[in-house]
């Protein structure tokens, strides 16, 4: 895969503080890696917007949950603060890792 993963800037991050890093997102249960999700800001993961995630093999119409071990790990909504599509993460579903942007293309899912 040889696609070029720029960060996203608009006026989501800018209201976050303008600081964005690549999370690889996996299940808490299996540990199964799911997407790759640009997070803007600090603080914890609760929700996953559509627009934020690089690299996945979602369907956003469908609950957010494990390929493998089939756990439901989120459910879709529109966060009405910023009219904003996204899963909404139940607590302790998925764990995260920082990953450098260089070993994006070699994630595969």
């Amino acid at each position: 895969m040889n696609k070029e993963f720029t960060f996203k800037s608009d006026r989501f991050k800018k209201a976050r503080g303008g600081h964005s890093r690549w999370l690889l997102v996996s299940c808490e249960k299996c540990r199964t890696p799911l997407l790759v999700y640009q997070k803007d800001g600090p603080g914890i993961l609760k929700r996953l917007y559509l627009d934020r995630i690089a690299m996945s093999q979602l369907q956003a119409k469908t609950k957010f949950a494990c390929k493998k071990c089939k756990t439901v790990l989120g459910i879709p909504i529109v966060y009405q603060k910023e009219k904003r599509r996204a899963y909404r993460l139940f607590a302790g579903a998925v764990t995260k890792r920082i990953i450098n942007a260089h070993k994006l293309g070699k994630i595969r899912f």
